[in-house]
């Protein structure tokens, strides 16, 4: 084992003219405890000095049988001359030593601009210590070894100078005042040496790792096994529910309240159910609260000067075998809150989020800043929460950190409940209530169940058949608040067959997202023991349509080849289905055939498996 040095510079002006024979290196090699005595005569062995003068080889032994050779580079000149020759000395280097004096002003500058450039582009992509050594005595009384002493800095290179230099080439810095026996022997040599030993444990580090391969049994390679096929990834789809809610006063379907000015013209129409679901107002106004559940005057108070109702129209008798009731009439008597209902219900329906937009669209109707005011106030009490005082501030922040979160909040309060509800679902023996407006907001096929020519149109029990009243009642619950979370894989399924069958498309991929989440979080050996039937759902999805998850299905018995191999239901694929699996089974039978190989050959030559 050998360890090779490269010097580049001349340090020999840093001493007086009787010392101009010395350098750095022939003076530690001749110092130095670690040389070989029975060596030292190869000091003097220049044999590369003939064939080309830029540089001196010599050679020594250190730490008893370590090989040293050091090429000593004392003309800058190698570089422009015999560029490919240094760039194969910096590439055989495991240590490079730059040595400059500090009395030589002129060379440092052309070591630091022209060559150290050079050398750092060279070690671009390796490692190698380098030690940059300032040697001499500054030609002053004292020598100063400050880095912000500037008294020679005209004439020599200062310390704070050499640093940078350290820095660029990211090298250790030494200042070598004298060549002594500690200068020598314990500050340069000690760095040197240190770095020595540090290439000894590298390089020994890298043959033990040429060793091990070595030691490997001939022939058989053990096959490699490549990484499963990527999983299809399945695209969400967004939430649409404050647009459901915002259209369905646009379209005017199954209106339950009408509001009148107080000359009886028509001014808006609107839902009770969506109306109640943001406002203690109109709950108060439609009797779903009565004054003592809210017990907040302001509310009461609101509710009797802003609205009047027909009292004949807020408890219509419902008759069982129709829907058609009475829409409630309601007289709006502030004639300025009258005039911005429309903007005030947009607002509503939207969400109640948008307050900016809704003080600039009262603005532009009413001129009047007192009149303004007057109507933004009004809706600030109709939103109030009971028993808490609202304030513009309050109510701009309480808006913009629950943006569309009122409506699918308080809807939820309605689900499954009697109260204002118009039609009954009449299922596996049970009735569940729902709310017209809500089902055809959020559902197509609803709204054209009940407001084409259909006998659900004018009845209140509608009868729902082939799904089971704990799926309908999980459908109903996400139209009401926009999520849903299937107790299991299989209830999952069966409320994805219902989205299926009412076209609720975000729904089934709600439920598809949970079923692939389920099944990518259980571990091999659950996935093997279970009852749960792969195969079974991947039929179900083909068969309602559900084309992202049959796919993703497909990939997953691949993936997973060696456990739903063994199931019996393996055999209920499709001979389509069948030659997919084993098209992108994981891992495959040309990797399971090398495995057999490679076992019988390891058991026959007695070796140590390097894969079992």
């Amino acid at each position: 084992m050998s360890v090779r040095i490269v010097a580049f510079g001349n340090e020999r002006g840093g001493f007086p003219e009787d010392d101009q024979q010395r350098s750095l290196i022939w003076t530690y090699l001749g110092r130095s405890a670690l040389v070989s005595e029975t060596d030292s005569s190869l000091l003097l062995n220049s044999a590369n000095y003939v064939r080309n003068p830029a540089f001196t080889e010599y050679q020594a032994c250190v730490f008893g049988n370590v090989r040293l050779v050091v090429h000593d580079c004392p003309l800058w000149d190698i570089f422009e001359s015999d560029w490919y020759t240094s760039r194969n000395l910096i590439g055989e280097a495991d240590i490079i030593v730059i040595k400059y004096s500090v009395n030589d002003k002129s060379s440092f500058q052309e070591v630091k601009e022209i060559y150290a450039p050079l050398i750092k582009k060279a070690l671009n992509h390796c490692s190698v210590p380098v030690i940059i050594s300032a040697v001499g005595a500054r030609q002053n009384e004292v020598p100063c070894t400050c880095p912000l002493c500037i008294s020679d800095r005209g004439s020599c290179v200062t310390a704070s100078e050499g640093i940078q230099l350290a820095k660029e080439l990211g090298a250790t810095y030494l200042e070598l005042h004298s060549l002594n026996d500690f200068y020598i022997g314990k500050y340069f040599g000690g760095v040197l040496e240190y770095y020595m030993i540090q290439s000894l444990n590298q390089k020994s580090s890298e043959k033990m790792k040429k060793r091990k391969k070595s030691h490997k049994c001939p022939g058989v390679k053990p096959p490699q096994l490549d990484q499963p096929e990527k999983m299809p990834i399945l695209k969400g789809e967004a939430s649409h529910y404050d647009s459901d809610l915002h259209n369905l006063l646009f379209c005017c379907q199954c209106v339950d309240v009408i509001f009148y000015s107080e000359d009886l013209k028509e001014v808006a129409e609107a839902h009770r159910i969506v109306l109640c679901s943001i406002s203690h107002v109109f709950m108060l106004l439609f009797n779903v609260k009565s004054p003592a559940d809210i017990q907040d005057s302001s509310i009461i108070r609101t509710t009797q000067t802003l609205f009047a109702a027909n009292q004949e129209a807020l408890f219509p008798i419902l008759n069982h075998g129709s829907s058609c009731n009475s829409p409630v009439r309601v007289i709006v008597k502030d004639s300025f809150f009258c005039s911005c209902l429309s903007d005030i219900l947009h607002f509503i329906y939207s969400g109640a989020f948008q307050w900016e937009l809704l003080e600039e669209h009262i603005k532009k109707k009413l001129k009047d800043p007192e009149s303004v005011e007057l109507v933004l106030e009004r809706v600030k009490c109709i939103l109030k929460v009971p028993g808490k005082v609202n304030s513009s501030r309050n109510c701009r922040s309480y808006l913009s950190k629950r943006p569309l979160q009122l409506c699918n909040s308080s809807l939820r309060h309605f689900f499954n409940t009697t109260v204002l509800a118009d039609v009954m679902f009449k299922i596996q023996g049970a009735t569940v209530p729902a709310h017209r407006a809500v089902l055809v907001a959020r559902c197509e096929v609803m709204a054209a169940m009940f407001n084409g020519n259909y006998i659900e149109s004018n009845s209140f029990l509608v009868p729902v058949y082939g799904i089971a009243k704990d799926t309908f009642l999980s459908f109903l619950e996400y139209l009401y608040t926009d999520s849903c979370c299937p107790g299991s894989i299989l209830q999952a399924m069966s409320l994805l067959i219902c989205a299926e069958m009412y076209q609720v498309s975000r729904l089934q991929h709600i439920c598809e997202l949970y079923i692939i989440t389920q099944l990518q979080s259980m571990p091999s050996r659950e996935l093997a023991s279970t009852s749960l039937s792969v195969v079974s759902l991947l039929r179900k999805a083909k068969f309602h349509n559900s084309d992202c998850l049959s796919n993703w299905l497909l990939h997953f018995i691949a993936s997973n080849y060696l456990i739903f191999s063994q199931k019996p239901d393996f055999e209920d694929l499709s001979v389509e289905e069948r030659n997919f699996v084993e098209m992108h089974r994981w891992p495959s039978s040309m990797y399971l055939k090398q495995l057999a190989e490679y076992r019988n050959y390891i058991h026959s030559r007695k070796c140590h498996c390097l894969v079992m």
